[in-house]
């Protein structure tokens, strides 16, 4: 038995990661168990035993004491696996994300008879984390009797997959049961010398393990798999951290604290965390962090490496000052995380690099061409950009190649290789199946980890005779495999063998640049004969067994050596002039040297001599001189044209200034011939408006219903007042006079009008109050009352509303039911010009620059390049009527906004509505096509459903069409609200339209109706007092403003709803914002009174102070500059 103390002393080994993949052959997959394995107790990791057949000699696996991660048998047919010391199994890695221990499928695919029979884990008392998983072993018995709540304590059912007890264990196990009848609580196998401890279940209480039932026989709470005694250091292996032989929760840390000085010091003993092992130092290949040992940097660190005198390295992590360096990733790290393979997409990345952090793979997909990204497979010259690669922190692995490359020279720089990720979790270098004559590593001195793989390379020499000892570290031992490559006697017969004036006959492929080591001398990377040290164009020194170059300066000498170093000073004799010991290539004039200028001149021999004392003037310095003086010149000249032409620009402007006060006509005109817009907008008093109620609040504003009672009239006229709240910035004041210039331009029976503005220190725009709310909570409260004649002549009413703005160049960019206002159930208006925008003579188009807008009602040009039309309104129109067919439905529901876009370009819209009939589907389906010339006018569209409107059952199917009626609706909650907060004073109460356009006999009555046998109040439309005719302009000025998004609102000012995107730009930190300012809960009082009398008590208010908690509006989304698809959003 193994004694605990002897834990500190156990040989590491690193696991794999290949689940059931079989990387290369079956003899090289036994080779590597065999090369991995060997010699090793603690593996960090996981331990995966498959694809073994026959009888292979696995004595190696023997001495595995503890696995890190989890414990994989499968696919394998060999009679046992001798796993006899292994104690425990950590589960920091788990199989298929849920078993420490997995055995299955180990039965030969064609001989039944053959499969795993014993599983020799008699002292396996442990699995700290994961699930156990046995199945399709049809020889392996008793699964089912061992006692695994001995073994996975608090173990899940659904962790606990046993196969059922073959019928061919049905004897086997009678007769072992007579003759052992004290040995069920575990069965490993078929052997009765398998039997192992119990450490738990028979534990007095609160042991975690135990070496016997009585209470003194308990393990220490750090012990796992069981103990010897009741120390810490006589635990069979650790919970957590193995610390010399004594158990412990942590390792030895970096400074501990002093109580005699309050400060914490370095602590001289600290140990660093490997695996569950603490250690002085790291081993090879781990970077050292502050406490623990790691095989990758983490953020905000940087990776340094310090080589010693002794030629050793230091590596460790280092936290960045600052931003860190820009770093070249590999496979696996930082960009490239989760990609697997180097293809065109991404080798760019890689151009320029020295160093990379991460793994390189060149696969089959390497080299074809990407449908999907569109790219084409690597080429030769892609290939040339790896060139300058020195160093790989990963692995390299190389499974495909071109036919037409003889060798993997664009690799000639590569110095090291890590290794400190392994592909499959066991190879630093893999080279196999390849169509290669050599490798042409020619640089490559170091392979520090993993396994290097050779194979099945039919064409590939030179690989014997490298010096792969030299090459790995000592630590790895003979971890290569090499085979199935090309013979040695077919290489040579074919004089594919090192040139002769490679040492040892050792290189990487053909020729004397590929030498790992030469017989005579060296230049740069090139064996030669000899150097250039008599002859030759240039000459060179014998520096050892290297050929240096001497310096320039050095004068080639016949029959001797021109130089004995490689600087100026080494010179025999000189090209040019010698300045004392040095050859120079000029004599130094005018130079600054120890604080003095230094002069010099050349005599006949070429030797320079100083100047005399108060000598300062040469050739040198004549030429000097003459440059600077010209210099001057050319830069006093360009000063003075300079001067010159920006006193002409001044006088110029004088003139202009001086034309223009002495009220000179300025030529030449440039008339837009567009019409003047001639819209009145009425200045309305403070001392008029009285406000009664919230109807709304956003971030930066308030709507109210109020009443507004103009000076010197006795009527009252309900209103909506839209204020700002205080301390708005002036910008906010300016955007809400915007909106206010937009709505005091239109004039039509079907689009809301604005009554006039109120100029107080926030200003307030005050808008026609309408009776019924919004159109979409009409219609879903109203569903089951609604006829086809009303869906259709509201249909009509926005159409015409919407060709009333086509004429008068406005886009509106909102148009959706909940921006459609009931006047009354026969007669709609369009409102919310929060986004609207009045186009320009010249302009068809209008681009926005960002703000939360409706993706789900936008025409798709909208959404990708934020471009609005007419014809995007269209687009938004067709929405609208599917809201009204739908009972106010919500289009794309349950779709995520930021889907849309893709949604459209497939080809997929809205479903049709089911009362809906072919002919008014196909004009929302024509409204959604994707060419905006394709869409139909909003003059079509107010004929077709005009037409329709006529004979509405034709067109729109609805149950007992024929019963439903809105023309006489009952007292409106709305009124009843208004009559009780005026009191008396009803018959003062007069309709907006009524007011600015009075008609005999009154049109407006309390219950919001149009008077059935009145004359129509829409034939004329002017302010009182004001006698201007109506004609509305067919072209508005452009107004050259910032425009406020919808309502006033801004980047982040609403709630965040999952329908709408975060815009990207344009983040203005106070803006105005009114979220569905018009009528939030028009009926809200009525409804918190009615609730106030069935439950007996008073009326609650929401934390907002007001009867109905207040919304922000949640159909808009922030609209970046370009529509980029999936992206992260913050």
């Amino acid at each position: 038995m193994l004694m605990c103390a002897s834990l500190f002393y156990f040989s590491v080994c690193l696991g794999t990661d290949m689940k059931l993949a079989l990387p290369s052959s079956l003899e090289n997959h036994y080779e590597m168990l065999r090369l991995l394995y060997t010699g090793c107790q603690v593996v960090h990791g996981n331990l995966e035993i498959t694809h073994l057949q026959g009888n292979p000699d696995l004595s190696f696996l023997q001495g595995i004491v503890e696995v890190q991660g989890y414990v994989l048998i499968a696919h394998v047919s060999v009679h046992s696996v001798p796993l006899d010391n292994l104690r425990i199994i950590r589960g920091s890695q788990l199989y298929n994300s849920s078993y420490a221990l997995a055995v299955h499928n180990n039965i030969h695919h064609s001989l039944t008879e053959l499969g795993l029979r014993e599983l020799h884990l008699k002292s396996l008392t442990e699995i700290l984390l994961g699930g156990v998983y046995i199945w399709e072993n049809p020889l392996l018995c008793f699964p089912q009797k061992i006692n695994w709540e001995d073994t996975v304590t608090k173990i899940e059912n659904k962790l606990l997959h046993l196969q059922d007890i073959p019928k061919n264990c049905e004897l086997t196990s009678r007769e072992l049961y007579h003759h052992t009848s004290d040995c069920l609580l575990r069965h490993w196998t078929i052997t009765f010398t398998s039997f192992s401890t119990v450490t738990f279940v028979l534990c007095s209480s609160g042991c975690l393990r135990c070496k016997g039932p009585k209470p003194n026989d308990c393990c220490h709470v750090e012990c796992a798999a069981g103990c010897t005694g009741p120390k810490d250091t006589d635990c069979l292996a650790c919970r957590h951290f193995n610390d010399s032989g004594t158990c412990k929760d942590n390792c030895p840390p970096p400074s501990i604290y002093d109580p005699n000085t309050f400060q914490s010091k370095p602590n001289k003993d600290k140990k660093f965390n490997f695996g569950a092992t603490c250690v002085k130092q790291c081993p090879h290949n781990y970077l050292a962090m502050e406490v623990a040992c790691t095989m990758v940097c983490p953020k905000a660190n940087k990776e340094v490496i310090t080589v010693k005198p002794d030629g050793n390295e230091t590596q460790k992590c280092e936290k960045c000052e600052g931003e860190c360096p820009k770093v070249c990733y590999g496979l696996g790290m930082g960009s490239l995380q989760g990609v697997s393979v180097v293809d065109a997409t991404n080798i760019g990345t890689f151009v320029g690099c020295k160093k990379i952090y991460g793994s390189l793979a060149f696969l089959s997909d390497s080299f074809k061409v990407n449908a999907a990204t569109n790219s084409s497979g690597l080429q030769l010259s892609d290939l040339e950009k790896l060139k300058t690669i020195e160093e790989i922190t990963g692995y390299l692995y190389i499974d495909a190649w071109p036919d037409y490359l003889l060798d993997l020279n664009v690799f000639e720089n590569l110095k090291v290789i890590r290794g400190r990720m392994l592909y499959k979790g066991v190879f630093s270098l893999g080279v196999q199946s390849l169509q290669i004559e050599s490798l042409g590593l020619r640089s490559l001195r170091s392979v520090s980890g993993g396994i290097v793989l050779i194979h099945n390379n039919s064409r590939l020499c030179y690989t014997s005779s490298l010096p792969w000892n030299a090459l790995l570290h000592p630590t790895q031992g003979p971890n290569l495999i090499s085979n199935n490559n090309q013979d040695q006697q077919t290489c040579v017969s074919e004089g594919r063998v090192c040139d002769p004036l490679c040492a040892d006959a050792v290189c990487w492929g053909p020729g004397p640049s590929q030498c790992v080591s030469c017989v005579n001398y060296k230049r740069g990377t090139e064996c030669v004969p000899q150097c250039n040290v008599l002859q030759g164009l240039v000459r060179e020194f014998e520096h050892g067994l290297n050929c240096v170059p001497c310096h320039p300066e050095c004068k080639p000498v016949n029959d001797s050596a021109s130089c004995t170093g490689p600087g100026p000073e080494h010179c025999k004799e000189c090209l040019h002039f010698q300045d004392g010991d040095v050859c120079v290539e000029r004599c130094p004039s005018g130079v600054k040297e120890d604080q003095h200028i230094v002069w010099k001149y050349f005599n006949a021999t070429g030797h320079c001599l100083p100047c005399e004392t108060n000598c300062t003037i040469s050739a040198g310095t004549t030429v000097a001189i003459t440059v600077g003086g010209v210099f001057l010149f050319l830069i006093l000249l360009a000063l003075l044209v300079f001067y010159l032409r920006r006193q002409k620009n001044h006088k110029r402007k004088e003139t202009m200034r001086r034309i223009l006060q002495e009220h000179e006509l300025v030529e030449p005109l440039t008339p837009s011939g567009a019409i003047p817009n001639q819209a009145q907008m009425r200045i309305l008093k403070e001392t008029e408006l009285k406000k009664l109620r919230v109807l709304g609040s956003g971030a930066f504003g308030t709507v109210y219903k109020g009443i507004w009672a103009p000076d010197g009239e006795n009527v009252k006229i309900p209103v909506a007042i839209k204020v700002l709240r205080e301390n708005t910035s002036p910008k906010a004041n300016k955007e809400i006079l915007d909106e206010a210039y937009v709505m005091a331009g239109v004039m039509s029976p079907y689009v809301c009008r604005l009554l006039g503005i109120c100029l107080t220190s926030t200003v307030q725009l005050v808008t026609q109050l309408m009776p019924y709310g919004c159109l979409l909570e009409y219609v879903k409260e109203n569903k089951d009352r609604i006829g086809s004649q009303y869906l259709l002549n509201w249909c009509v009413q926005i159409a015409k509303g919407m060709s009333y703005l086509e004429d008068v160049r406005l886009v509106h960019r909102d148009l959706a039911a909940r921006n459609v206002l009931v006047k009354n159930p026969n007669h709609v208006k369009i409102t919310d010009f929060g986004l609207a925008r009045l186009l320009d003579i010249d302009e068809t188009e209008y681009h926005a620059d960002g703000g939360k807008v409706p993706i789900k009602w936008m025409a798709l040009e909208s959404i990708l390049h934020r471009r609005f039309t007419h014809q995007s309104d269209v687009w938004s129109y067709g929405v609208t009527v599917w809201e009204l067919m739908t009972s106010g439905m919500k289009p794309y529901d349950l779709i995520p906004a930021r889907e849309i876009p893709d949604l459209l370009e497939r080809g997929e819209r809205l479903p049709q509505p089911l009362i809906c009939t072919e002919d008014v589907y196909m004009i929302m389906v024509k409204c959604w096509m994707i060419d905006p010339d394709s869409r139909p006018r909003f003059k079509e569209l107010v004929e077709e459903f005009s037409i329709m409107a006529r004979d509405p059952p034709r067109y729109v199917v609805i149950v007992n069409d024929d019963q439903m009626s809105l023309s006489s609706p009952v007292d409106s909650e709305f009124f009843r609200t208004l009559l009780a907060e005026e009191g008396g004073n009803v018959k003062e109460l007069l309709d907006a339209e009524e007011y600015l356009v009075p008609q005999p006999g009154g049109m407006f009555n309390t219950q919001g109706e149009m008077r059935a046998n009145g004359p129509s109040r829409h034939h004329s439309h002017r302010y009182v007092n004001q006698d201007v005719p109506y004609e509305r302009p067919s072209t508005l000025p452009r107004k050259v403003s910032e425009r406020r998004f919808i309502n006033g609102l801004y980047t982040g000012n609403s709630v965040e709803n999952p329908e709408y995107l975060v815009p990207m730009r344009n983040i203005s930190p106070i803006s105005p914002a009114f979220d569905n300012p018009y009528y939030h809960d028009i009926t809200a009082k009525a409804q918190a009174v009615a609730r106030a009398s069935i439950n007996g008590g008073t009326t609650h208010r929401q934390p907002n102070g007001y009867m109905t908690p207040t919304a922000e509006n949640p159909e808009y989304l922030g609209l970046a500059e370009t529509w980029s698809g999936q992206t992260e959003y913050t």
